[in-house]
């Protein structure tokens, strides 16, 4: 077992080496240490295009495989991503050489957050958007941020920034930190400012049941400062419960009329939506944005209501809505062929597929609604959500739903069945389909998808680059 007193960072750190560095958050640590002229390199299981091109362009040496050679050069620091085991041969040479080592959170707050205030957003759903827009409006606003954020901000191009202002804004990530280390991410962070945006049962490879899930919040959210400040989404009952022991100020938001910041009417006109925000129940301002659905008007009204603590003016606020871009893979259109239009989406549990579908259905007035499905999470490959997920695709017209891509450690009582799913879809009355590979939904789409349809493809992985692949079929 490695000794816990080695869990620190030296004063006088040169050189870091990341175990692990290929990861979307670790490559994004590894680019901020680089651009803070540390001396920096990484290791990976799997190094290839694109992540391993941007490392190395940003002079990063990244070694292919985990190998204690990769570390006998003797480090000032080693950061362990959280994918890590403590049998990793690189981990292990790091306990013979007695190497100092820390986690991703202990290093973004050492390097990056030290010194700023930080404005975390948290919850089981959205907090890519809603962090997303709030650097954004950071930025337009002249507040030079830093951030941190679990994709790629468009506006940016990147899903990291080294700021020279004073806010610092990340993630609350409830996944766990690393191996030394079992403690969800946001422990790490005292922030200012924070949202939660709801408490549901996911992550069921480190959480045993949606208990354990509310019972980290609960910790985290009753560890805020007094002097901080919770946004708290306002139609979420498990983060009603956890609330009550907060000690810090709290403000709810969402359509409820007794909540502080409240959603009005809303208006769709592809691309734009257009949205009233009252504020304790007096009209706030009226915003226009290209993102669409509810719950993505819901994690902007979060961030209008940082930005007006934070004292950003409403033509500012206005105009950060509007000329912002979005995230990759978050309801992002990959392209159009034949007047067929694919979208790619990073939805997997059920609440996050059924609202995607809801909000893009929005905007599919004029063709069919085509929703593709790959469970491939630790949870949703399990049978957690079974019938859940058969009540996520009523919005969409026809539904293509994937065998799981990868057959894990998981009891054969416990697995998730797609073809169950599709047969459950078919009980209610949907046009639902079961595929066993990838190029079996993308032989079916190309023979069934017709002019003005909407192709709507979801999964957090990279399925099978099916995005390109179907619009080179088209």
């Amino acid at each position: 077992m490695m000794d816990m007193n080695k869990n620190r960072i030296g004063r006088r750190v040169q050189t870091i080496h990341l175990i692990a560095v290929c990861g979307t958050g670790m490559g994004a640590l590894a680019c901020m240490l680089r651009d803070l002229g540390y001396e920096v390199t990484g290791s990976d299981q799997k190094v290839y295009p694109p992540m391993s091109t941007f490392l190395a362009q940003k002079g990063i040496r990244i070694m292919n495989g985990y190998r204690s050679e990769n570390v006998s050069y003797g480090p000032d620091l080693v950061v362990v991503g959280n994918v890590i085991s403590r049998d990793n041969p690189e981990v292990m040479q790091v306990q013979r050489m007695g190497l100092p080592f820390c986690s991703m959170p202990q290093a973004l707050n050492h390097f990056v957050a030290r010194g700023k205030e930080t404005l975390l957003v948290s919850g089981t759903h959205g907090k890519t958007t809603t962090s997303s827009i709030l650097a954004w409006m950071l930025h337009e606003a002249g507040h030079d941020p830093s951030y941190m954020i679990g994709g790629i901000v468009k506006n940016f191009d990147s899903n990291y920034r080294l700021g020279k202002g004073s806010y610092f804004v990340v993630e609350g990530d409830e996944y766990d930190t690393a191996f030394f280390d079992k403690v969800p991410k946001f422990f790490h962070y005292a922030p200012r400012i924070a949202v939660t945006t709801s408490v549901e049962f996911d992550h069921a490879d480190i959480f045993k049941d949606l208990d354990q899930v509310k019972a980290a919040f609960e910790h985290f959210l009753s560890g805020l400062a007094d002097s901080s400040l919770l946004l708290a989404y306002d139609a979420d009952k498990n983060l009603d419960e956890l609330i009550a022991g907060c000690h810090c100020r709290i403000e709810r938001y969402g359509r409820k009329p007794n909540s502080p910041w409240q959603l009005g009417c809303v208006a769709v006109d592809a691309p734009w939506t257009v949205f009233e925000v009252l504020k304790n129940a007096r009209p706030f301002g009226e915003f226009k944005t290209r993102i669409f659905g509810e719950h993505n008007l819901l994690n902007a009204l979060s961030v209008i209501a940082i930005a007006d603590h934070l004292n950003i003016p409403y033509p500012v606020i206005a105009s950060a809505l509007r000329s912002f871009e979005g995230v990759k893979r978050r309801q992002e259109i990959r392209g159009q062929k034949r007047q067929i239009t694919v979208m790619d989406d990073f939805a997997h549990h059920p609440t996050a597929v059924r609202e995607t579908i809801r909000a893009v259905k929005s905007i599919a007035n004029n063709g069919r609604l085509i929703a593709v499905f790959e469970p491939r999470t630790a949870t949703s490959m399990r049978s957690l959500f079974q019938k859940e997920y058969a009540q996520s695709f009523d919005q969409a017209d026809l539904i293509c739903i994937r065998q799981p891509p990868q057959v894990r450690k998981i009891p054969d009582n416990e697995k998730f069945s797609s073809e169950q799913l599709v047969a459950d879809l078919n009980e209610r009355g949907k046009a639902a389909h079961f595929f066993p590979d990838t190029d079996a939904i993308i032989d079916f789409l190309v023979d069934n998808a017709r002019s003005a349809d909407l192709v709507l493809i979801m999964s957090n992985g990279g399925f099978d680059n099916i995005h390109q692949r179907l619009l080179d079929r088209l």
